[in-house]
This record gives structure tokens, C-alpha cells and sequence, in this order.
């Protein structure tokens, strides 16, 4: 631990899954800063977010709570306000920022605990609860630098600057790179009292499209087997998803040809490189300000994309693709060379963590734990499970739909559906759903989940053990979703 109290740095991306990162064996990205922090950092192997879709994620990362407790069960409603942001459990000593995408309500505005704000979402006005919501920060900068918005808020009347315009715009304008230029003036700014930043951009989330298009060749793009791999005998909600996508054009790309779905895939990885100019910002501050050695910096994204695996896009489901996330930890005085952590963790994991690692008191109420101690081996992450969960799109008290089309009847059916997953430390994964087709998969064996072997006799005992996990989680996190009996 240092002398004085350590500095915290909560990096959020937006639907970048594990292998866009050298670390987790890529071997033909780049991305020079990512590839710098990771080697100074513990990488964890499996991290996995509570819920794969931004606003039941991201109120995890901000609170240690599952969805279901926190209250963001779903897309696009906001933090219930009696719970806690780590920004409201860190002392008064600590600046407290937040910086980009929040995605928890009233987006333009700073709420739970931080007292420096900058805002980027203007699609969401229509559900805010004040009517003197301003543009954003960001808004009001694009239109400094020469832009003028041009999507329609249907509700409102006003334009925005829409995700399609967005990935138009240069590098320079593009907002991980906005918000850099802010993070980059906070640090230098705050050197002499201990500061929490959360800095939260969009960046790699589709449009599939970017400044970096041309980045790397659709046709020599290396792929796995899962790529456009159609998911026989996995749940209804993934093969009525996979019967849709070949059937439809996206950002201009035809998807009933594979040099769509390549395309497609080459520029979402090139979006990558947004981050890494903006973690290479980041970093630059902090060395140049002397706090790279008393600040815990955290690298992580609210969920994964599918990118042509299964022969889908997007998240929401329990794949690997989707629901397993890269997880970066820096914490310097414990060692500056890359250390892998083995074993499974969580999302709830973060903020304990974080906490701790700063020497402050975890809240009894979080369910997660710290991961400090599989930083020097006090912890073996391969005995922990990860649980995961899917609450519809309308599961709210006000009936409405809160989730957006996804292109059809039956998809739209199938994602209303719950689901609760686990994945053991031994790498096996168990998604239960009581009006779907359940899904077994061995990792370790199969890491691409191809072969759901829920059903298989010889697998049946397993099976039950792990739904007996998550029954007892449900009951240790007060979770009442229905589950199969089997």
C-alpha cells in the first residue's frame, strides 16, 4: 500500500469482448496502449458481467449489486436512488468524477456522489424525469468543432448527434477521444487529494463503422469455429436469432454473404482502436503527473458482441462472446510486470475490490468479494462461481418496453424470457430458462460452445449440481426468477 490514500481509475468500453486484446491471444490487433497496460497489469482470465446489455451492467460496475437488486433489470431505466454508487461509499476526501456514458437515468445530470460530470447521451431525453435537461456536454463540444446534429428525438422534436452520425466523424471528435482530453486536464488538475474517475465512453459499440475501417482486411481477418457457426440444439432466443441476421443488411452490409459478415467483424475490431488512443491518453496524464504509481487503475467493458459467432450479433445472451469481458487490474506497488489470475469473477467483483485496494470498508450489503487477495494467491478464483442473469425487456412497473426491435416476432418473444446462468471455476456453464431450451456447456473442452450438452445422461448429475448453485444464489441475493425443475 502507499503512503497517502491511492487514486482509482475505472476504465468502461462498450460491447468489447475478450479477444480484441493482445492478452487474451490476440495476436494480429493493434493496439499498443491496451497491450502497455495489460503488461503492467494482473489479467484476468474470466471476468463476467452480471447482465449482457449496458444499463443492468453498468449499474453493477457502479454499485456491486446484481440487477436485480440494484433495479436496472432491464435496458434503459434508471438507478433506483437508494443505491449506492462507489462514489457515495468512498469518503468526502475523495474528487469524485464521472466521465462519459452512465446509461442509469438522467444522463446529463451528476447524481449518486460524484461532484464532476461529463455527460455524451442525448437518445435518452425522452425518459428523462426533468424537463430542463440540457444537450450534452458532448453535443454542445460537436457543435464547437463544426457539426451539426441531425437525428430526431420522435418525442421531443430535437436532433442529436445519433450513434450512425457519430461513427462518421473523424478520430479527434470521436467521444472516447472528447473524453480523454477531460480525463487527461482532471488528472493534472488533481494531484494533491486522492480522486475516483470513472471514465465511460461508447467506443467499440456498433455502428459496426468507424474512423479505423480500414484498419485490417475483412478476407484475411483470422476467425474461430463459432464464426457464422449456426447454433443446433442451443436455445430457441440464439437459433431464432441466428435464422435472422443472414436475412438483413446492417450499416450498409449484406449479411447473407460472408464478406458482409467479414467486413462487418474487421471494423469492429479497428473500433478498438478508439480505446486504445484514449487508454494511451489516460496513461500519458498519469505518468506525466507523477500518479501512475498511487493510482489502481481498472480496465474493464459492460458486455461483449457477438460479431458473427453463432451467426449472430450483438449481446444479450450468455455466450462467451457476449458475456465474458477483459478485466485489467494495475495496481503498482504490488508489482509491475503482467500477472495472470486464473479462476472466474464477476462484475459485482469490482467495486469491492476497488475499495479495498484503496484500504477503505467494503459495505456488508455488496454481494461480491474482494479480489485482492488472488493479486498474491491469498484467493483461488478456480474455486469461484460467476452468475449471470437475463430479465426480459418489459419486466418493469410501468409495462413498457424498455429493450428496443430486434427484428422479429419470435426474437422479440424469446428475449421477453428470463434466464440465470453460473460459470464454475473448473469452466462449466449452465444457463437455465423455464420457457427455452437450456444450455450445458463444457469450456474447458469446448471453448467455443459449440455442443449444449444439457440433456446428455452422462451429464445429468452435473446438471443438477450446478442448478442447485444457482438456487442457492438466489437465495443469498434475494433473486426470484423461475427456474426448471429437472
Amino acid at each position: 500500500m502507499t503512503q497517502c490514500p491511492p487514486n482509482i481509475l475505472l476504465f468502461i468500453s462498450d460491447q468489447q469482448r475478450t479477444d480484441t486484446m493482445s492478452c487474451y491471444g490476440n495476436d494480429w490487433i493493434r493496439s499498443p496502449h491496451l497491450d502497455s497496460l495489460a503488461a503492467g497489469s494482473y489479467v484476468f482470465d474470466n471476468t463476467y458481467c452480471t447482465q449482457a446489455v449496458c444499463t443492468p451492467s453498468r449499474g453493477s460496475l457502479m454499485t456491486g449489486l446484481y440487477p436485480h437488486s440494484h433495479g436496472c433489470i432491464v435496458n434503459n431505466i434508471g438507478l433506483r436512488p437508494n443505491a449506492r454508487s462507489i462514489a457515495e461509499m468512498l469518503p468526502d476526501s475523495y474528487r469524485k468524477a464521472h466521465f462519459g456514458k452512465w446509461h442509469l437515468g438522467d444522463d446529463v445530470f451528476s447524481q449518486h456522489g460524484f461532484d464532476e460530470w461529463i455527460s455524451v447521451e442525448d437518445n435518452r431525453r425522452a425518459r428523462y424525469t426533468r424537463p430542463d435537461a440540457p444537450f450534452s456536454d458532448l453535443w454542445h463540444w460537436l457543435v464547437e468543432q463544426g457539426h451539426s446534429p441531425t437525428t430526431t428525438i420522435a418525442a421531443t422534436g430535437e436532433t442529436h448527434f445519433g450513434d450512425r452520425q457519430r461513427s462518421t466523424l473523424p478520430g479527434e471528435h470521436q467521444m472516447a477521444t472528447f473524453l480523454a482530453t477531460h480525463a487527461d486536464r482532471f488528472i493534472r488538475e488533481h494531484t494533491d487529494d486522492p480522486w475516483l474517475l470513472v471514465f465511460s465512453t461508447f467506443e467499440p459499440h456498433p455502428p459496426y463503422s468507424g474512423p479505423y475501417n480500414g484498419m485490417y482486411d475483412p478476407q484475411a481477418l483470422p476467425v474461430g469455429p463459432a464464426f457464422l457457426r449456426y447454433p443446433e440444439g442451443h436455445s430457441q432466443f440464439s437459433r431464432s436469432r441466428a435464422d435472422f441476421y443472414p436475412t438483413d443488411t446492417v450499416d450498409g452490409l449484406d449479411l447473407s454473404e460472408e464478406l458482409g459478415w467479414r467486413t462487418l467483424r474487421a471494423q469492429y475490431f479497428a473500433n478498438v482502436r478508439i480505446i486504445d488512443d484514449a487508454v494511451g491518453r489516460v496513461l500519458h496524464a498519469l505518468d506525466e503527473s507523477g500518479q501512475a504509481g498511487n493510482t489502481v487503475f481498472a480496465f474493464t467493458s459492460d458486455h461483449g458482441e457477438m460479431a458473427g459467432d453463432h451467426l449472430m450479433l450483438e449481446k444479450r445472451l450468455f455466450y462467451e462472446e457476449s458475456a465474458r469481458v477483459p478485466f485489467l487490474l494495475r495496481v503498482p506497488w504490488l508489482g509491475e510486470q503482467q500477472q495472470r489470475v486464473r479462476g472466474v469473477c464477476s462484475h459485482v467483483d469490482m467495486v469491492p475490490t476497488l475499495l479495498d485496494l484503496a484500504g477503505h470498508q467494503i459495505p456488508d450489503e455488496l454481494p461480491g468479494r474482494s479480489l485482492a487477495g488472488a493479486l498474491t494467491g491469498a484467493l483461488d478464483l478456480r474455486q469461484h462461481d460467476a452468475f449471470i442473469e437475463w430479465n426480459g425487456i418489459s419486466d418493469t412497473p410501468d409495462g413498457v418496453v424498455h429493450d428496443r426491435e430486434l427484428g422479429s416476432p419470435q426474437i422479440n418473444a424469446a428475449n421477453a424470457r428470463l434466464w440465470r446462468g453460473v460459470v464454475t471455476g473448473d469452466r462449466w456453464k449452465l444457463n437455465l430458462c423455464t420457457q427455452d431450451d437450456c444450455e450445458l456447456f463444457d469450456l474447458a473442452n469446448d471453448p467455443h460452445e459449440l455442443t449444449n450438452l444439457f440433456g446428455d445422461v452422462g451429464h445429468a448429475r452435473r446438471a443438477r449440481d450446478l442448478a442447485a448453485r444457482i438456487r442457492q444464489w438466489q437465495a443469498d441475493s434475494g433473486d426470484s426468477a423461475p427456474l426448471p425443475e429437472f
